[in-house]
């Protein structure tokens, strides 16, 4: 297969080729691992890769999988795979070895699809950029002098330059929204509970972590939720099973929603006028579309100060055992020689908090929740930016980190991307669509929507209809596989 006719497709698209018999899953994964090889050089999204198992795909396809044999890549942190590496984008974590698949991973194996390499990630996944020590900046297709997003950076760059249509990715404070704003791909955060973390973590730093993935088309991520979803046993967060599958829900109009538009975020940051140009356009699309569109703000519950402390309190603390727990591993000291200077600076930070600070900001996320959800007996829907700016250059987002402790780090990482963590607190389902781009630069610019928890079904209906109503899969950036 050449890659100028791989790279056209999506996940769903190259599964039907499989199930036709028009093309085996080796000749898919032949073609990935090509695709890689010419683009990946350019942007330093994929750490590793390899032969994909493939003896499950039969019986995948068997069972009516729409992704069995698609060529797929998981993330360097959240999901864990028997006998392969999973280093966290850290040296203090250089060559750990996972030694069982987490409950994802089995069904990403049960969905047939072809895991054949690593993405990147930021050290502990922890910053809005992915620019590790351990493995370089990740660079943006579209401009490889920006910053692909974090911390599924990884994920999103290898989409958008076509080495696969679909790739893991995990989401804590924005982390699948905000790369795949920035690099023009499609990202849906499911709700708390749906995707199981299991069977080594429960509920992920509190409850804020989901996971899922990032994706060239809304039904790829679709298919890809109806693969994953489901709580496994002992879980501690679980919700209601959706009555029929999220593919199903794309295509099915969404009727006429009542959706509030928020502009400025909660924080300090202002959004950009350019990002505001496309928040008002995305508003009027939505109005074409037939829905009730108005102005609205959305009660935080708290002040954003102490949001962010809170939201710091509980990433510092979980932060900190992950480290502890991986210097034990490997024997390996806990000093800059193996932590990145603002890693470093959270690890302590989460040393020297009390189990009372745990237990205010649990309260904190509980007064969130809460105040996230009267805000959905009014409207269906929430629109926002999904970040404030355009992505940033290369080099610029950790500048004087140094001499920063946890929580100043905290404050930096959340205030560069407001409009995201407030919905992982809340635990609702929300996605960055990819609307747009920026006429000056050229670079992406995504929209982020956010429904009542529960609700990743009316997300699909309505990213469906935007995606027919402002197509966005023939747009193609500078770094892209189908052209190599």
């Amino acid at each position: 297969m050449k890659l100028s006719e791989y790279a056209q497709y999506d996940a769903v698209g190259l599964g039907n080729l499989v199930a036709r018999g028009e093309v085996s899953p080796q000749e898919l994964a032949d073609a990935a691992l090509r695709a890689c090889a010419a683009v990946n050089p350019q942007i330093n999204a994929v750490i590793e890769t390899w032969q994909p198992e493939l003896s499950g795909i039969a019986t995948a396809l068997e069972r009516g999988s729409p992704l069995a044999g698609v060529p797929f890549l998981i993330k360097d942190v959240g999901v864990t795979m028997a006998g392969r590496k999973i280093e966290f984008g850290s040296r203090l974590a250089q060559g750990f070895t996972a030694a069982a698949d987490s409950i994802l991973m089995r069904r990403f194996r049960e969905a047939g699809l072809a895991t054949l390499g690593r993405t990147t990630t930021p050290e502990f996944a922890w910053s809005g950029t992915t620019e590790s020590a351990l493995c370089g900046p990740t660079r943006n297709p579209w401009n490889p002098a920006r910053g692909a997003g974090g911390s599924s950076g990884g994920a999103a760059a290898a989409v958008a330059a076509g080495i696969v249509p679909m790739a893991h990715a995990t989401d804590a404070a924005g982390s699948i929204r905000i790369p795949s704003a920035v690099s023009g791909a499609f990202g849906l955060k499911p709700t708390r509970g749906r995707v199981s973390n299991g069977p080594i973590l429960d509920e992920a730093i509190h409850g804020l972590a989901a996971q899922l993935g990032v994706s060239r088309s809304v039904r790829d991520s679709a298919a890809l939720l109806d693969a994953a979803r489901g709580a496994d046993a002992g879980q501690p967060f679980s919700i209601a099973e959706p009555a029929g599958s999220y593919l199903a829900q794309v295509g099915i109009e969404p009727g006429r929603l009542r959706i509030g538009v928020m502009a400025q975020a909660w924080g300090g940051q202002r959004t950009s006028p350019s990002i505001l140009g496309h928040l008002a356009e995305a508003a009027r699309l939505c109005e074409s579309l037939g829905h009730a569109v108005e102005e609205a703000a959305l009660p935080l519950g708290c002040s954003w100060d102490a949001f962010v402390h809170a939201s710091s309190v509980l990433w510092a603390a979980n932060i900190a055992a992950w480290i502890d727990d991986m210097a034990a591993a490997t024997g390996r000291k806990i000093d800059l020689s193996t932590l990145e200077p603002q890693t470093l600076a959270v690890y302590r930070t989460g040393h020297g908090i009390r189990g009372i600070e745990i237990v205010r900001a649990l309260d904190l996320r509980n007064a969130v929740t809460r105040s996230v959800a009267a805000f959905f007996a009014r409207y269906d829907l929430l629109l926002t930016p999904t970040l404030p700016d355009l992505a940033p250059p290369i080099g610029s987002y950790a500048a004087g980190a140094e001499a920063m402790d946890g929580h100043q780090w905290t404050e930096r990482v959340m205030g560069g991307s407001p409009f995201t963590p407030v919905f992982n607190a809340a635990g609702a389902p929300a996605m960055s669509v990819p609307l747009f781009q920026d006429a000056a630069s050229g670079l992406p610019v995504g929209m982020q929507f956010v429904a009542p928890a529960g609700r990743e079904d009316a997300l699909f209906r309505m990213a469906g209809q935007l995606e027919r109503g402002l197509p966005w899969a023939g747009r193609r950036p500078t770094i892209w596989a189908g052209e190599a």
